[in-house]
């Protein structure tokens, strides 16, 4: 906790991190409807409005922000946090947005993927081949919960299918090093699961009692429950952990590596920056800020950055 350094403060619910050449941080604030960029110096900039509830963001080939909107939460505040609860009295599906970072101009590129209506797009990750995979987390109401899955798009707007289903509220999504495995991590569960990629959009059926096929590579337990994630260079799962909150550090094989204990009990997502990419950056949603730490290996370099 001693090297934690506070970028910015004052912000509405922030996730989606992503390190931009220039040393800024874009991100989105869920409970503004908007896109923000963080200045190195911690100047707060105006990106784009989205409406709705703009969540996980990422940086595509063509040097657009891909954004998963999910339509809106309700919100409640309490001792001090800010503190999604529900879909939004005016919720009417989620989409994929494409984002000018220069312009602010924002493109809807999909609300459905054929009968299948996005409920609440949650994250996303380019792959290699121009598309990028994204997990819709769905919404939760008085006495209901979607029941949701992952899907595969393609960036121009041209394809979307729903690939994996059924899956548990799923919420952070990323690749391995070398683009051959998808992660997933549940929220409710508290599981992450991996999946092998056989060709973009593709995945292979494992066995097991998982209907959706894939394979567990961990499950937290207690009070804990899984919000993003990030990978790093070496190719640790790094899944930002909600309730007793922190970042676990799944190892590529399976199990807990290590565990960093961070001082907000939604903390929702990392992603890494800096002149080596050793700083990992972190979304405190509670207490809507973006702080900064010193971490031991360097982020991936993810596809669609320049």
């Amino acid at each position: 906790m001693d090297e934690l350094r506070e970028v910015a403060a004052g912000l509405r619910f922030p996730e989606g991190p992503v390190a931009m050449a220039d040393g800024s941080i874009i991100l989105a604030e869920i409970a503004a409807g908007r896109i923000t960029r963080i200045r190195p110096d911690g100047v707060i900039e105006p990106v784009a409005e989205t409406g709705g509830g703009p969540n996980g963001l990422a940086l595509g080939p063509d040097g657009m922000l891909y954004c998963c909107n999910n339509g809106g939460f309700a919100w409640a505040e309490q001792s001090g946090l800010l503190i999604p609860h529900g879909a939004a009295p005016d919720w009417a599906g989620g989409s994929i947005q494409r984002i000018d970072p220069a312009t602010g101009r924002v493109e809807t590129l999909y609300t459905h993927a054929g009968d299948v209506q996005l409920r609440g797009p949650n994250d996303l990750v380019f792959d290699a081949h121009g598309g990028f995979w994204f997990t819709d987390h769905g919404k939760t109401f008085a006495r209901s919960r979607d029941v949701v899955g992952v899907f595969y798009a393609r960036a121009d707007g041209s394809h979307i299918e729903e690939v994996i289903f059924p899956m548990e509220n799923p919420n952070g999504i990323g690749l391995s090093p070398d683009g051959r495995r998808l992660y997933v991590a549940e929220t409710y569960t508290a599981k992450l699961w991996a999946f092998d990629i056989e060709a973009p959009g593709r995945i292979a059926r494992g066995g097991g009692l998982a209907g959706h096929g894939g394979q567990l590579l961990y499950g937290a337990g207690g009070y804990r429950w899984f919000d993003s994630l990030g990978v790093d260079a070496e190719g640790n799962i790094c899944v930002a952990t909600i309730g007793e909150a922190g970042i676990s550090v799944v190892a590529p094989e399976g199990g807990l590596a290590r565990f960093v204990a961070m001082p907000d009990p939604f903390t929702t997502n990392i992603c890494w920056g800096g002149s080596d990419g050793r700083t990992a950056y972190v979304t405190l949603s509670g207490t809507g800020r973006l702080v900064a730490l010193p971490w031991p290996f360097a982020g991936l370099t993810l596809n669609g950055r320049g």
